[in-house]
């Protein structure tokens, strides 16, 4: 099996843009999750080599269909040709924040002259993967805004804190909410492990859906995700070069977003990796015109389903390279349903989701054991599912 730093560098050699829009998604057999409250985002994932990975996003409540992708720096020995998966996770996140802002100082009249949001996330990972003691963890995230409008600051920051609670990322940062389950091993769907089984039928495999994807032909915005600034290649130091792979681990995790909205009402989010030592990148994030943008730009849950699952998926590999144990593909089904933006959405009430479902696919001649603790270990150590299952209220700090 090749290691990390031996795995060729696919997305570098895709000509194609790293974002797009999907035009043929109905014809290839991506279609949309079932509409239970609203807003249902199914996510498709897999592995290139490696760290890298691509996505296919589709929202039941516009029909819209992404393709997105993610790398991962020197601390996991992967090419940095695309964001992590924690920076699109708070590139969805910050959006959607920023949509629920804007949209309840509209209902109430209120003009906002200018106004920016820096949010952060941290996160913790301890235990032995060997030992499968291994445990990834979330705390609540902080968010500073930034702003200027015709409001007292007391009437802002009740602004600003009903907009959050509004967000459907509230759906999964209120409560516990563990995941839900299928695996399929080399093509055969068998019991899961210790994580919750899902009780239905996997979904069909998407594997020849992802050869099969075309590009629409679509307005789309110029440089959907570029990199700003590469990540510096430090050996010896915490967050450095291949320290995301080690055996044993007692180490946090800071990514921040900012994010700000343009003229032509496009959020502009630049994001870095703060620790492990990463890369910054700067999204561009765009709502349909039926919920107020132009459809150019990835939504904010089309970002925050993918980083979820790109997350997840990372886990995978991961473990797989540090137990040297032959992974050779990987791919998920991710299905999440939210409740409409209670602002956005005209609900009115605080943001609220269903647990994640997620089908697994592995193919590997390790054994069924080994399948089933891959994805358990999966779970454990996916920093996006310790969030799901972690009661999270945001720190808020309004600057008016």
């Amino acid at each position: 099996m090749q290691t990390m730093s031996e795995a060729p560098d696919i997305l570098g050699g895709d000509d194609r843009p790293a974002f797009f829009p999907i035009g043929n998604a109905e014809e290839i057999g991506l279609d949309v999750p079932e509409d239970r409250h609203g807003m249902g985002v199914r996510t498709w994932v897999r592995a290139l080599a490696g760290m890298q990975k691509e996505a296919f996003t589709i929202n039941a409540s516009n029909g819209r269909a992404w393709r997105l992708i993610s790398d991962e720096g020197p601390y996991l020995a992967g090419h940095d040709r695309a964001p992590c998966p924690l920076c699109t996770f708070i590139t969805g996140m910050v959006s959607s924040y920023m949509n629920e802002i804007l949209s309840l100082a509209s209902d109430r009249s209120l003009d906002i002259e200018d106004i920016e949001l820096t949010l952060g996330n941290h996160y913790s990972m301890e235990g032995s993967a060997l030992q499968g003691t291994m445990l990834g963890g979330a705390t609540p995230p902080e968010l500073i805004v930034d702003i200027t409008a015709d409001a007292g600051s007391s009437d802002l920051a009740d602004l600003v804190h009903e907009a959050v609670a509004a967000s459907p990322v509230n759906g999964l940062l209120s409560g516990v909410n563990d995941g839900l389950f299928n695996l399929v091993w080399n093509g055969e769907q068998i019991p899961v492990g210790e994580v919750l089984s899902l009780e239905s039928p996997a979904a069909p495999d998407p594997l020849d859906a992802f050869s099969a994807v075309e590009v629409a032909d679509l307005p789309v915005a110029e440089d959907l995700m570029i990199k700003v600034r590469p990540a510096d290649q430090i050996e010896g130091v915490p967050g450095g070069v291949n320290t995301s792979l080690q055996e044993s681990q007692s180490r946090t995790l800071h990514v921040q977003a900012r994010c700000r909205v343009r003229d032509d009402g496009v959020k502009v989010i630049h994001e870095n990796l703060f620790k492990p030592i990463g890369s910054e990148f700067r999204f561009l994030s765009d709502e349909v015109p039926e919920d107020g943008g132009k459809g150019i730009a990835p939504d904010a849950m089309s970002y925050l389903a993918a980083g979820l699952g790109f997350c997840f998926m990372t886990q995978f590999g991961r473990y797989a390279s540090i137990t040297k144990k032959r992974l050779d593909g990987y791919r998920i089904v991710q299905d999440i349903h939210f409740a409409p933006g209670g602002a956005s959405g005209r609900t009115g009430r605080p943001g609220w989701a269903d647990p994640v479902e997620t089908h697994v696919y592995l193919a590997t001649p390790e054994g069924e054991e080994f399948a089933r603790r891959t994805l358990d270990m999966g779970e454990r150590t996916c920093f996006l599912h310790a969030t799901c299952r972690t009661d999270l209220v945001p720190k808020i700090e309004v600057m008016a």
